[in-house]
């Protein structure tokens, strides 16, 4: 009779253990940037919502007329001087009533005093900040002309 040899299968105990922490390491580094990405996915939409804000602020501002006489209240804004100084804790509309859902921004508005222009024209130049989460420091520059 000859004689066998018995051979040993499968894994030590240390190749075992190795393997796993090389295993863990690699999902840790993997979970750490997906938990990166994930916290930071919203971003590009608060964002693009903090200009929209801005954005229709200014339109606003922008389509009243160059100047006109005081005004008691946001719904009686009728020229652009009346919008300097605004400053409304959530979003409102032309008629100062709050839009639902956009309570968390702040919006802020300047307007400077006649700049004269090329020709003898005068312009304004209008400032619309807005901050929120996520957001700091966004602000919209425009120019309302005397034409």
């Amino acid at each position: 009779m000859t004689a066998r040899l018995n051979r040993q299968a499968g894994v030590t105990l240390v190749e075992l253990i190795l393997s796993m922490v090389i295993i863990s390491v690699a999902l840790v580094g993997i979970l750490s940037v997906m938990n990166l990405t994930v916290s930071h996915s919203a971003d590009p939409v608060v964002q693009h919502q903090a200009v929209a804000i801005a954005e229709s602020y200014l339109e606003e501002i922008l389509l009243q007329h160059y100047s006109g006489g005081a005004s008691s209240g946001r719904a009686d804004f009728d020229d652009i001087d009346d919008y300097n100084n605004l400053l409304d804790n959530g979003v409102h509309d032309q008629n100062g009533t709050a839009i639902a859902g956009l309570s968390q921004y702040t919006i802020s508005v300047s307007v400077s005093a006649p700049i004269a222009q090329e020709g003898g024209v005068n312009a304004k130049q209008i400032s619309v900040s807005v901050s929120g989460p996520g957001v700091s420091g966004l602000t919209l520059v425009g120019y309302r002309a005397d034409y």
